[in-house]
């Protein structure tokens, strides 16, 4: 195909993933879809590959898996019909973040074949299981996580399937929060596959499919030319884990081994721990997002992600541990997990590539409330992602209070949150000295006080506060993560990574993120940079004489 013809429906399928993002979001009946955007919406080819990668990274490489297993169950059966849209949000079966995650797929039928698939992934107010929200701190296997659905049909042949809809809302504690959502997602996800037939008229569905082609073949030649750069060798990193929310006081080891070699790159994940009996296990296609997002970052950002970067990158896991879990092995938990494996993958990545190289960074991380009684209209489920900071790295400093990494989520503002919640915010700021000191400070970590004013159920799950970020060519570890319950009281108690906790009205509690690790050597910092911390109110001067070696001010 000409190039002008390939980069034409290259710039359409991104346009139409950017028009499907906007129309789900001012769509969306909660807030995780209408504040945090907690949600990716694609356009794949007849196989299931990706053509272009949505906002939310770390959904992109899940939809393979997804489409395989539909393709599996219902194509080989010749049981996949015009107007059909599937559900998923089973964690092994579909190869779905978490149960709270649902999956939405719809086929392309051009003169009675598939030419495409237009699909969806957004996290449900609650789908049942063991705690309100669903998303449990210490689950300790998947059906206490909520309803599990294998790829089954929502939609037949462009009538709805009520009865499928009736059991998730009959599972679900917000089931008119759900509906809503689950509506606005049907309707994006079929909007996408009429999008794309329309481009197959235009175009003809020749040359759309050859176009998918030629696009997915690029970005394996795109990077395999980058690969072919490096120096050949090995590296190896590893890092820990808090705990796995269950088993409190053990640690939980992260490993990988990189080999670049014959234009191939190979990350081999055998030494990571067995799986765990928390909620912190994670499926392969989580590790993919991982390795792309990782292996992109160092290579540079002119580099896209699509499904056929997987035809020059292999992947090693050994079963049964925590980067390879089997069933029931609970997965509520697995961001956390995702960002730590990232910290690790560019850790050993910066060995071949050392300019692109970057400290540690703080972990976004997730808090429910479930309210005993909302106000009168609102939903009882308070959803929120916590943003954190990131690691400095070689020429700049770390980004502060930001999603950090994979997510590319939304602070919710509290605007929002004391509109719609029975909660008030008393404290929302960054922590001075927070960033870890270096030639490039990291990112400063940053601090929430909630006041509750009804009685509730709070689920923190979260990592960093035992092995805070780390700094990197000599620069220093960034402030660790905390919780605090139950703020200036007899009873107040600073909790383990992750917690439940019943709490009651006049209540208060501090959420802080972890900081971002320093890059490089302190003492190097840059005098006018160091100035400026210093007048912003990120570095205190006392920071500056036992971090930094001066007493400027």
């Amino acid at each position: 195909m000409d190039a002008i013809t390939i980069q034409i429906l290259r710039n359409k399928i991104a346009s139409l993933v950017d028009e499907m993002h906007y129309h789900f979001y001012r769509s969306g009946y909660s807030t995780i879809i209408r504040e945090s955007r907690d949600f990716s919406c694609v356009i794949l080819d007849r196989d299931g590959r990706l053509i272009v990668a949505p906002p939310m990274f770390f959904h992109a490489p899940v939809y393979r898996h997804l489409v395989g297993r539909i393709l599996d169950v219902y194509g080989k059966a010749n049981a996949i019909s015009e107007g059909d849209v599937f559900v998923s949000n089973h964690p092994y079966e579909g190869g779905l973040p978490h149960v709270s995650d649902m999956a939405f797929v719809a086929p392309v039928f051009v003169d009675g074949r598939i030419v495409a698939f237009s699909g969806s992934i957004a996290h449900k107010a609650d789908v049942g299981g063991a705690v309100p929200g669903s998303t449990s701190a210490n689950a300790t296997e998947m059906y206490h996580e909520g309803l599990l659905l294998p790829p089954v049909k929502i939609w037949e042949a462009g009538k709805p399937a009520t009865d499928i809809e009736r059991i998730i809302l009959t599972n679900s504690r917000q089931p008119a929060l759900v509906r809503g959502d689950i509506h606005a997602q049907i309707a994006v996800t079929q909007m996408g596959a009429t999008r794309v037939k329309e481009l197959c008229g235009r175009f003809g569905a020749t040359t759309v499919t050859d176009a998918f082609a030629a696009i997915l073949k690029g970005a394996a030649d795109e990077l395999k030319a980058a690969i072919a750069k490096l120096p050949e060798g090995t590296s190896s990193a590893a890092g820990f884990l808090d705990s796995d929310g269950v088993v409190v006081d053990k640690p939980i080891k992260l490993a990988v081994t990189v080999a670049v070699k014959d234009g191939l790159a190979q990350f081999d994940f055998s030494n990571s721990d067995p799986q765990a009996k928390g909620p912190v296990n994670l499926r392969p296609s989580m590790v993919e997002a991982c390795v792309f997002y990782a292996l992109i970052g160092s290579l540079g950002p002119d580099l896209h992600f699509n499904d056929g970067m997987r035809d020059v990158v292999r992947l090693t896991f050994a079963p049964r541990t925590i980067t390879n879990a089997d069933p029931p092995a609970p997965v509520s938990s697995y961001q956390m997990v995702n960002l730590l494996l990232v910290d690790v993958i560019l850790e050993a990545l910066a060995h071949f590539n050392p300019r692109r190289a970057i400290a540690h960074s703080g972990a976004s991380s997730a808090l429910g409330i479930a309210w005993n009684k909302p106000r009168p209209g609102q939903t009882n489920m308070q959803y929120e992602i916590a943003g954190s900071a990131y690691g400095g790295g070689m020429g700049h400093d770390g980004a502060t209070a930001t999603a950090t990494h994979l997510s590319n989520l939304h602070t919710t503002p509290i605007e929002i949150l004391e509109s719609e919640f029975p909660c008030r915010i008393t404290r929302f700021d960054l922590v001075p000295d927070s960033g870890g000191a270096g030639q490039w400070r990291g990112g400063l970590a940053m601090r929430r006080e909630y006041e509750l004013l009804e009685d509730a159920t709070v689920i923190r799950r979260f990592n960093k506060t035992r092995f805070p970020p780390s700094g990197v060519a000599g620069g220093r570890a960034g402030e660790r993560a905390r919780f605090v319950v139950r703020l200036g009281t007899p009873q107040e108690l600073e909790t383990t990574a992750s917690a439940r906790v019943e709490m009651r009205a006049g209540e208060r509690f501090l959420l802080q993120s972890a900081g971002g690790g320093g890059f490089g050597d302190p003492g190097k910092r840059d005098r006018g940079a160091l100035a400026r911390d210093i007048a912003e109110g990120y570095v205190s001067p006392e920071a500056t004489k036992s971090d930094y070696g001066t007493t400027r001010s």
